[in-house]
């Protein structure tokens, strides 16, 4: 029975087990990731994260111990070397288990274990979020300098003003988007506009024209005009008058023959 057995003995005796765990370990330094079951990965998490806090202490002592559990010289020197200057800030959790899913054949559950600080990739998709995401806030006085009671109506007035931020910024966003909106259709009206210049602008043309023309050219256009008229007035007394005199020379041979008989 496995009572009070807190460790995964991974179906091998204490000396294998030791063994295997060291090997693993020691390629996982070189090499920075393996591909193993998940059960072996939990099992060499617990066995190098304590090796690689020692390597922070770059002392005899300390080489001593890790050569002691990895048995490996060259693992030992690319982990003083490399690993505990990449690694030297970070305060523990330093390997990260990635899961790949089940194996062909046993179907046992495999994943990836690699060191933290060498996935390039997720490192800078961190640091790029992490810029996105800053956000700038307006200084106050130290929470040190307030008594114990304010202190929550300090963290009170902070998230109030950030949301009062927030709310300014949406704000301007919508009259920008109203402003934008609203210059679209200046482009229509200039070009109405425009249209209704353009008759005027011929107009103002023809009458420049004819204003150029001389006055005296101006009345003698306007004198045949006049001639005419004048004319058509002066046929009309002659109409009369000739319309008379042909009533009395028929009237005079009538009054001749009355005379006679």
């Amino acid at each position: 029975m496995r009572h009070r057995k807190n460790f995964n003995h991974l179906g091998r005796k204490a000396p294998h087990r030791k063994a295997m765990l060291a090997n693993m370990a020691s390629s996982l330094i070189i090499h920075k990731r393996i591909t193993t079951t998940t059960a072996k990965a939990k099992a060499l998490r617990t066995f190098v994260e304590p090796v690689i806090t020692r390597s922070k202490e770059d002392t005899t002592h300390s080489r001593r111990i890790a050569f002691r559990l990895l048995r490996d010289k060259n693992a030992v020197t690319e982990l003083f070397r490399d690993v505990s200057a990449k690694v030297g800030e970070r305060p523990g959790g330093y390997t990260r288990i990635i899961k790949l899913g089940n194996r062909l054949g046993d179907n046992a559950d495999m994943c990836i274990i690699e060191l933290v600080d060498y996935n390039e990739n997720l490192l800078a998709e961190k640091t790029a979020a992490r810029s996105k995401t800053t956000r700038r806030r307006r200084g106050g006085k130290k929470k040190a300098d307030q008594p114990e009671g304010a202190v929550g109506d300090i963290e009170t007035t902070e998230e109030t003003e950030t949301t009062v931020t927030d709310t300014i910024e949406e704000a301007v966003d919508t009259v920008d988007t109203e402003v934008a909106t609203e210059a679209e259709p200046s482009t229509e009206v200039e070009d109405v506009v425009e249209s209704e210049e353009e008759p005027k602008k011929e107009e103002a043309e023809s009458s420049a024209e004819t204003e150029d023309i001389k006055p005296e050219e101006k009345a003698e256009e306007e004198k045949p005009e006049l001639s005419a008229e004048t004319e058509e007035v002066k046929e009309k007394p002659k109409k009369e008058v000739a319309e008379p005199e042909a009533k009395t020379e028929e009237e005079a041979p009538e009054e001749e023959e009355k005379k006679e008989e």
